[in-house]
C-alpha cells in the first residue's frame, strides 16, 4: 500500500475517532469538550516533529540528553500546571520527578539490565519519564482533594500540638495510595489484559519474544520505581503546605 493512502487511511481513522469521542463528550455535558480534539490534535503535530528528526537523534548521545531534558521539562511543567502554579510546587514537583526518573534509568544501565545506548535510553527514558508525570499529576490531585475533605481531621491534630508533617501524614499516605493504583493495576495485568506498547514494539524491531518480554518487564519496573518514588516525594513533600493553609484560614 502506498506511503500517501497509508496517511489517508490513517487521517480518517482519527478523525473518526476524534469526531466519537467529541460527541461523547457533547451529550455528556462535560466542559472543555474540545480539550481532547486539541490534545490529538497537539499531539499529531508533536509526533510529526519527532519523527522528523528523531533519525539524527537517536544515534547521538548528547542530543539524546537534550531531547530527555526536554521532555522532562515539559512533563513538569505539565503536571504543575494540573495542580496550580507556584514556584514551591514546580520545585516539588520537578524534584520528586527527577528522583523517579533518575534512580530506575541508573539501576536498569548500571546493573546492566539494559544496555546503555542512546536507543535505549531515549525509549526507557521518554516512558518512564511519562508515568512519571502522570503519578505527579494524580498524587497533587488527591492530595488536594483529601486536604480539603479531611481539613476537619487535620485541624484537629494541630490543635493536639501536631506539626503539619504529623497532622497531614494519613492524606499524603493516602493520596500516594492512590496515585499508585493505575501503575499497580497496569503491571499485574500485563500479558492477561495488555499488551504493552514497549513489547509489541520490541518485536516489531526484531527483537525475540524473549528478549522483547525481558525489555518489557524491566520497563514495568522502572515504571513502578519512577511512581513510588515520584509520589512519595511530592505527598510527603506537598503535605505540609496544606496544614499550614488550613491554620492560615483558620
Amino acid at each position: 500500500m502506498p506511503v500517501t493512502e497509508d496517511l489517508v487511511r490513517t487521517g480518517l481513522g482519527v478523525l473518526v475517532l476524534v469526531a466519537v469521542t467529541t460527541v461523547v463528550l457533547h451529550l455528556t455535558g462535560v466542559p472543555r469538550r474540545w480539550s481532547a480534539a486539541l490534545a490529538i490534535l497537539r499531539g499529531t503535530l508533536q509526533l510529526a516533529a519527532l519523527s522528523l528528526v528523531l533519525t539524527g537523534v537517536i544515534t547521538h548521545p548528547a542530543w539524546v540528553a537534550v531531547g530527555l531534558l526536554v521532555m522532562f521539562t515539559a512533563a513538569a511543567a505539565t503536571s504543575t500546571g494540573r495542580l496550580g502554579w507556584s514556584r514551591r510546587r514546580l520545585e516539588t514537583v520537578a524534584g520528586g520527578m527527577a528522583i523517579g526518573v533518575v534512580v530506575p534509568l541508573l539501576t536498569v544501565f548500571a546493573t546492566g539490565a539494559v544496555e546503555l545506548t542512546a536507543r535505549y535510553a531515549l525509549a526507557i527514558g521518554g516512558i518512564v519519564i511519562g508515568g512519571s508525570m502522570a503519578t505527579a499529576t494524580l498524587t497533587g490531585r488527591r492530595l488536594l482533594q483529601a486536604a480539603t475533605d479531611r481539613r476537619g481531621e487535620i485541624e484537629g491534630w494541630l490543635a493536639l500540638g501536631a506539626t503539619p508533617r504529623q497532622a497531614t501524614a494519613p492524606i499524603a499516605r493516602h493520596a500516594l495510595t492512590e496515585a499508585l493504583i493505575p501503575s499497580t493495576d497496569q503491571t499485574r495485568t500485563t500479558g492477561l489484559v495488555t499488551m504493552p506498547g514497549a513489547f509489541v514494539g520490541a518485536i516489531f524491531g526484531g527483537l525475540s519474544p524473549l528478549e522483547a518480554g525481558r525489555f518489557q518487564i524491566v520497563v514495568l519496573a522502572c515504571i513502578m520505581a519512577a511512581a513510588a518514588l515520584t509520589g512519595a516525594v511530592i505527598a510527603y513533600g506537598q503535605a505540609p503546605a496544606t496544614a499550614r493553609g488550613t491554620r492560615a484560614s483558620r
